[in-house]
């Protein structure tokens, strides 16, 4: 089981979670979907924190009020100093949706939008690092972006994390890179051309949770009420589908021990 302990390096996905109206029908929808242990302490003002092996592996939380705002999932990123970070941000182009704030004594945050319109975390660790699992059932494997700005978004990024990139599409059909730290460090997420795949519709950030079984998780999110919007579809890095959760949250499976084919490494 691969695991953490203490704060991710800048500009790593660190964290995710899902903001939705009924956090009671999400527990139990992500509870029985990826068998997590959720628990909710009264001062974290009905977030509630999902356990693998007794290590955090994502947030249910409400949405903010006075905010109307579809459910999401949401992609957090490491940062050393959150208001630096969020200075960064607007020096890039970005916009702060909310400005750093404390949260108990767990970290410090905000919530921005890149130039192409994608939301996505900030998260300075105190009490709590983040992900404490990763990479395995019912634990996120992989964060990527799909925008239709894709050479905007890389600039974005690399001027606020100092992103690296590898192209691994054919440049034409298939437009993705993934993106590293350091020129040679491994790849940590993915930008993918959404005008290649899904059409010119809004930049979001899409969350991968491994499972075990891509077929029976699908078939488990269809009986828990959700939507299967996608696959299961065979690829060089595993057997994979995107689900709609009951409340309209999207979020990908993926099991990487079902690869077909070899992984692409660019035009």
């Amino acid at each position: 089981m691969p695991t953490r302990d203490g704060s991710w390096p800048q500009g790593t996905p660190c964290w995710v979670d899902c903001q939705v109206d009924d956090t009671t029908r999400a527990r139990e929808f992500y509870g029985q979907l990826f068998g997590w242990e959720i628990e909710g302490p009264p001062e974290a003002g009905g977030y509630l924190m999902a356990m693998r092996g007794g290590r955090p592996a994502a947030g249910i939380g409400p949405k903010p009020e006075g905010m109307p705002m579809p459910s999401v999932w949401t992609t957090y990123f490491a940062a050393d100093n959150a208001d630096a970070v969020a200075e960064k941000i607007a020096a890039a182009g970005g916009s702060l949706m909310m400005a750093p704030f404390d949260v108990l004594d767990v970290g410090r945050m905000c919530i921005a939008a890149d130039p192409t319109g994608a939301v996505f975390g900030i998260w300075e660790a105190k009490a709590h690092s983040g992900a404490g699992v990763y990479n395995e059932h019912g634990a996120y494997s992989w964060n990527e972006l799909h925008t239709a700005d894709y050479k905007q978004a890389q600039e974005f990024y690399a001027e606020v994390f100092g992103w690296h990139y590898t192209e691994i599409g054919d440049g034409q059909n298939f437009i993705y890179s993934t993106f590293s730290l350091t020129t040679d460090g491994d790849a940590i997420g993915g930008i993918n051309d959404s005008t290649k795949t899904s059409g010119d519709n809004p930049a979001y950030w899409l969350t991968w949770f491994q499972v075990d079984s891509t077929d029976a998780a699908l078939a488990a999110a269809g009986e828990l009420g959700g939507t299967t919007m996608m696959g299961p579809d065979d690829s060089p890095f595993g057997r994979m589908g995107v689900v709609q959760g009951p409340q309209g949250e999207v979020f990908g499976v993926i099991d990487p021990t079902m690869s077909v084919g070899e992984p692409p490494t660019g035009a």
